[in-house]
């Protein structure tokens, strides 16, 4: 076959159009009819099942196995199967005849991803609950240590979450490499369902580490999960003061990602200390904010009572900090507001620390947008 009709193959599969493709292929006997069943096509190495399955083309799919004769596991350059291309695009139809051929319900593409896994990418359950009555092992883990729990905690959806509770009751009991759990990953994505549905059903301990130190809560208030947050208070005994191994308490790293309305919430409403410093080299929540950028941050936890002279470890105040990550805006803001350059423990002051052209503009001329 030459190049322009196998496109044309490629074309007619994913519209799903299999009157034509069955006359295309047929008219070039049976020849064309052994090319077509072991022929792969562009980087990703997918055959025509592989377009079937992905599409949801039924008749095509099982045109392809029936007639054609391609290999129900066959796989592409990341060893996904037909199977996978099903699951994780919903088609429960596709899914049920593949596994009827012999497709195996567990094969692993690249990064040892399962159909299941895949599945649960999606909220259609009836895919999910399909690959569970064929065998489908939900505690299998990729290569990164996440199960098909975690991935559906990720996706947020309480059915299936319910549902992989009742096929697997102690799927829950995972860490992924890192040690996170599927509290931490729903946390993280502010499933408030689904952490209610995990702390109900599930045994987690309260603070839970990863192995960066990083608990549900500390996932929850940097990413502005409030409500998600107020639970694992309520509900877990989750601390707002736990540390992380690098001493940064839940304040620290919520300035770190600029969520300004989970300050309000550890401030104001949790009494948090907002001068607390991280004990690895004393950075307060000022130190952070300045460093990532954050100028809104900044005046925000001036209003919660920040002190603007605080000095860390080394010496360094938040003008240091901007500085040292190149941010003109936010060394301007903490000029403007009154903090005057100075000299760190070493010698250092923040002009000199101050590398990038509107950076070093600051200084000469009092703001990031003077010329």
């Amino acid at each position: 076959m030459d190049e322009n009709t196998l496109k044309l193959l490629v074309k007619l599969t994913q519209e799903g159009q299999l009157s034509c493709l069955e006359k295309r292929i047929t008219l070039g006997g049976s020849a064309a009819v052994q090319t077509i069943s072991r022929k792969h096509f562009g980087r990703s190495g997918d055959t025509l099942l592989h377009y079937a399955a992905r599409l949801g083309h039924l008749e095509v799919v099982e045109f392809l196995i029936k007639r054609v004769g391609v290999d129900v596991e066959v796989y592409n350059n990341d060893y996904k199967r037909p199977l996978h291309e099903a699951a994780s695009m919903s088609h429960r139809a596709c899914v049920s005849y593949l596994l009827r051929e012999g497709a195996k319900v567990d094969s692993l593409k690249k990064a040892d991803w399962t159909p299941l896994m895949m599945a649960c990418t999606r909220r259609h359950l009836d895919v999910i609950q399909e690959l569970l009555r064929h065998g489908a092992d939900p505690a299998l883990r990729n290569k990164d240590g996440w199960n098909s729990f975690h991935i559906a905690c990720r996706e947020g959806d309480p059915l299936v979450i319910q549902h992989l509770l009742l096929a697997a009751p102690d799927v829950w009991r995972t860490e992924s490499k890192t040690r996170r759990t599927p509290l931490h990953t729903a946390a993280m994505h502010g499933c408030e369902e689904v952490v209610k549905l995990l702390l109900e059903r599930c045994g987690y301990t309260p603070d839970s580490t990863d192995s960066c130190g990083v608990t549900p809560f500390m996932d929850a208030v940097r990413n502005g999960h409030i409500p998600v947050a107020r639970l694992l208070l309520d509900k877990h005994q989750a601390s707002p003061t736990a540390a992380d191994i690098l001493g940064a308490q839940p304040v620290h790293q919520v300035a770190v990602t600029g969520q300004e309305e989970a300050l309000w919430f550890l401030v104001r409403d949790l009494k948090v200390d907002v001068n607390q410093k991280a004990t690895d080299i004393e950075l307060t929540a000022l130190h952070y904010a300045a460093k990532e950028g954050h100028t809104s941050t900044i005046k925000t936890l001036l209003d919660l009572g920040a002190d603007l002279h605080v000095r860390d470890k080394k010496g360094r105040t938040a003008l240091h900090m901007a500085c040292i990550g190149q941010h003109a805006d936010a060394a301007g803001t903490l000029l403007q507001l009154g903090l005057k350059d100075s000299e760190d423990a070493s010698g250092a002051t923040a002009r000199q620390l101050a590398k990038k052209p509107d950076v070093v503009r600051v200084f000469e001329c009092g703001s990031p947008d003077a010329s």
